[in-house]
Order: structure tokens, then C-alpha cells, then sequence
């Protein structure tokens, strides 16, 4: 339903010294090079890269690449022959980077967050001021100072790199996440809401404010090549595209889904993903921005989340009202709704599955299990649930379907019971009535499962830790979230295989 992704998200972008497009992946944590004549993209940063969750990048005048490593606080220096030096290990949640001759400064992307200037051959950092309501995406301006967003109070400041008092440039800018220049010396604030808003600000000309729509949701970062053409980017839905000055795009790199990872299909037939920035609803554009949105289930014109925050939610697709049912879980991924209206969750963290009733009272369902990632009801009302840690699926405190290998998502069909087996790529079977297992699918593009890294960095999301759900419609046909590439499978029943 959805083609493979060739960006986890696109984050910060720069202009290399060798013309082609840089792309921080801080989903992938990776970094790539986008040739804009030829469309060809080349990972720069592999497995051996010690970068782990890159955000934003800048280029030295000697070609030199500076990375900013948001989850373990880090920024990097890549030399041009690829070797690594580490500059600093002091920023915490460090995001936008910017070089101004051969000076280095960075922000921190939290509350009272900080800008500083690091030094790449040694030196203890300056801070030249504190106070940043979530930094990012900054740039030196046509005057000499560093222009920089305060994205939670929607004000833009610049500041001189050898410190003193920021003055407010711009404000009542909706969610800012970068500041850039054209080669005009405009202001552009790219916004990161669902509409793709850029303001354009003639500081240093009429003074004028203008505002273009790029309906690009969740921009992150631009870039301005020598023609002054600009080349935006997008954390929720990864790609590459140019943004020309009444608001048209062109794709360069097309977009895709961050995860997907949980997936449910409601009445109607339509298919939603919990694709961790949003909701994604292929092929409807007008997917919604909701931050960390994990697992997924459809209740009539009701959708249940789970998100990385440790809540469940309630999105209402007919109002676009959320409603917040819990807070508080550890690492909640899969759920299902009861018949008396109860959600179920499976809260892998703390191993258990607890029940959200209609009045938001949380109630322990089943404990001391390991690490559950998934629940499914049958027709009759028995759970099952999927546990990773074990390699089982379990129900009524009974092993129902022992020696998988990391199982992940479940779904319910009549009775058979379907399971995603990540630790060997494919979807295992269990017949509920006499026992027997088989396996219909292998060499699925699911993601092996990651180490249990640390969620949170100083309040801030850390990489998410995925996993691949399955969902079945109700016209019986099976859809599965290849999270490894970034594709929803519809997988097809042959009736005369399985006589």
C-alpha cells in the first residue's frame, strides 16, 4: 500500500562542498547525500559511524562536517576523509549547528536550553546566553548576528557570536523549528504543523511579513543552493522537496512512513498506522501530527493510541478532539478494544496488560509477563497476547503458541491466529482449534528488534523503539506494518492453499 521509504524522516540538510544535498536521518541515524541532477542517494554514515541519532548538520570552510547527535548528547566533527572526532559531549540535547567562518555554535532543543560556541581543536565551550524555549535550526544572518526559533513561544532572536543580549527579530510564529536565509537576505521560519507554513520576513529590506503554505506536514529544516532555490525537509514523513516561492513543490525524494508500527483497519476499510510523528491513513494526505504515536486501534469513528509518552489517547476523527485516557505507562505498544468498551493495552514495560475503562480508570488486567507487545480478542472475548522477551503467545495464563522468535504483532481471524515472528522475519500461524502452526510469509521487511536503549534524554524523546503490527480488515484481508522499509502489506488470502 505504501512503497518502501528511502528516508527515515529528513531532519537537518546542508549543501556539501561537492554540491550534493546532506540529510540527517535522526530516525535512521544516518546521515545521506542527495544528488539533485540525478536523484541518486548515498548513505554517508554506516554501522561503523560512532553517530548514533543525528538531527542537524553544518559544513566548516575546509569540508569538514559537523553533526549534532541529539540522544547522547554529542557533536561530532567527519573529516573529508570520513574519520570522526569527537568535539563535545556537554550539550545536552543538542540539535541546531551552525559554522560562521570557522567558528562552531550549537543550541540545545530543550527548556532553558542554551547557545553555545564549541571548539573543535580543544577548548572548554562558551555559553553566549541561556533561556532557549527548544532551539533548532539556526543560521548566521545578512547582519552578522546568529539567528535562532524558541519553538515553544513561537519567537524568533538573534544574538552576536561573541554573545551579549538577544533581541527579538520576529514573533507569533506558529511551532518555528528553523531559521533560514535566502540568498537574498529573506527570513524564512519554517513551521512544523501539518499545513507546512513558511514566514517569510524582508528584515533587512520593507520589513514586510508574508506567509506561503507548502502543505508539507511536519517541516523540519531548508537549504538554498546557488540559484536561490529552496529545498525543504520533513521529520514526520522523510523526503526531499523544492519549495518554490508561491508555495507549489516539487519531490525530489519521495515521502514515506517513519515506522509504520502499530496499523488497524476500521469499518470502512480504510487503513491507519501508528507512524510515530502521526497518524497515517495511505493514501490520504491528511494524515494528523501526533507526536510518538505507537501502537493503533480503530472503534468506530474513534481511534486508540499509544504513544511514547507513556499515555493512551483517544483521537476523534470526526471533531480532531483528543482525549487523553492515561498517563504514566511504561513503553504502552499494542491494544484492542473490549466489547464493553474497555481498552487494553499492553504495557511492555512493566509487563503486564492493564484495562483502560470508559471512564479512564486504569485497571491491572495480566501481570509478570515480559515484554508484551501486542493483545488481540477473539470472537468468544479470550485475550492473547504477544510477548517478545519469551517467544510465546499467551492466553488465560496459558502458553498457547511457545518457540517463536521475538513475536510481535497478533491479529484474529476466525480461528486462526496470526503472529509477526521479527526475530525470523516472517508470519507464523497457530489454528486455535487443533494446535497446528505453519508459516505463511518469509523474508518480511520487518525491523529486527532494537536494544532497549533509553527512551528520554533530558525530557526529550530518544529513538523509538519499534515493532511491527498487524491488523486484519473487515473483509478479512490481513495488513501487515513492514517497519523494516517502511511499507503496509496487504497480504491476500489463497483459498485453495490451505484446503
Amino acid at each position: 500500500m505504501m512503497p518502501p521509504n528511502r528516508l527515515w524522516g529528513s531532519n537537518g540538510v546542508a549543501f556539501g562542498p561537492d554540491g550534493r544535498l546532506y540529510i540527517a536521518q535522526f530516525l535512521a541515524g544516518r546521515i545521506s547525500a542527495l544528488d539533485l541532477a540525478t536523484g541518486d542517494l548515498e548513505d554517508i554514515t554506516g554501522a561503523d559511524s560512532p553517530v548514533e541519532a543525528p538531527d542537524d548538520l553544518a559544513f566548516g570552510p575546509d569540508g569538514a562536517m559537523y553533526i549534532a547527535d541529539l540522544v547522547p548528547g554529542r557533536v561530532w566533527r567527519r573529516t573529508p576523509a570520513g574519520d570522526y572526532d569527537l568535539v563535545s559531549d556537554s550539550v545536552r540535547v543538542p540539535n541546531g549547528i551552525t559554522c560562521v567562518g570557522d567558528r562552531l555554535f550549537v543550541n540545545e532543543m530543550r527548556m532553558n536550553g542554551r547557545l553555545l560556541e564549541l571548539f573543535p581543536g580543544g577548548g572548554e565551550p562558551v555559553v553566549l546566553t541561556e533561556g532557549l524555549a527548544l532551539g533548532n535550526a539556526m543560521q548566521r544572518g545578512p547582519d552578522g548576528n546568529l539567528y535562532y526559533p524558541h519553538m515553544v513561544t513561537g519567537q524568533i532572536f538573534r544574538i552576536s557570536p561573541d554573545g551579549g543580549d538577544p533581541e527579538l527579530v520576529e514573533a507569533g510564529v506558529s511551532d518555528p523549528v528553523a531559521v533560514r536565509f535566502d540568498r537574498g537576505g529573506v527570513l524564512q521560519v519554517l513551521s512544523r504543523g501539518v499545513n507546512g507554513v513558511v514566514t517569510c520576513v524582508d528584515l533587512f529590506g520593507s520589513g514586510g511579513r508574508t506567509e506561503k503554505v507548502s502543505n508539507v506536514a511536519g517541516l523540519d529544516n531548508a537549504a538554498f543552493d546557488a540559484e536561490n532555490r529552496m529545498f525543504v525537509s520533513s521529520f514526520s514523513t522523510g523526503g526531499v522537496l523544492e519549495l518554490h516561492p508561491d508555495g507549489r513543490t516539487r519531490e525530489l525524494v519521495p515521502r514515506g512512513l517513519s515506522g509504520p508500527y502499530g496499523i488497524t483497519v476500521d469499518l470502512h476499510g480504510k487503513v491507519h498506522a501508528g507512524d510515530h510523528y502521526r497518524i497515517a491513513s495511505p493514501p490520504d494526505p491528511a494524515d494528523e501530527l501526533l507526536h510518538f504515536v505507537h501502537g493503533i486501534v480503530a472503534d468506530g469513528d474513534l481511534l486508540h493510541l499509544t504513544s511514547q509518552y507513556g499515555q493512551v489517547k483517544t483521537y476523534d476523527r470526526g471533531s480532531r478532539q483528543v482525549r487523553t485516557r492515561a498517563s504514566g505507562l511504561d513503553q504502552p505498544l499494542g491494544l484492542c478494544v473490549r466489547a464493553d468498551g474497555a481498552i487494553l493495552v499492553a504495557e511492555a514495560g512493566a509487563g503486564r496488560v492493564v484495562a483502560i475503562s470508559p471512564d479512564d480508570t486504569v485497571t491491572p488486567l495480566v501481570t509478570d509477563l515480559g515484554h508484551p507487545v501486542d493483545v488481540a480478542l477473539d470472537a468468544s472475548g479470550r485475550l492473547y497476547i504477544s510477548d517478545s522477551d519469551r517467544g510465546v503467545v499467551v492466553s488465560s495464563g496459558t502458553v498457547v503458541f511457545p518457540g517463536l522468535d521475538s513475536p510481535q504483532g497478533i491479529a484474529i481471524r476466525g480461528d486462526e491466529l496470526f503472529v509477526v515472528e521479527a526475530g525470523t522475519r516472517s508470519l507464523r500461524v497457530l489454528d486455535l482449534v487443533t494446535g497446528s502452526t505453519r508459516t505463511d510469509i518469509t523474508d518480511l521487511a520487518v525491523g529486527t528488534p532494537l536494544p532497549r536503549t533509553e527512551l528520554f534524554t533530558n525530557g526529550m524523546p530518544g529513538v523509538p523503539q519499534r515493532f511491527a503490527g498487524l491488523a486484519v480488515a473487515p473483509d478479512g484481508t490481513l495488513h501487515l506494518a513492514n517497519d523494516g522499509e517502511g511499507t503496509i502489506l496487504s497480504l491476500l488470502e489463497k483459498p485453495d492453499e490451505h484446503p
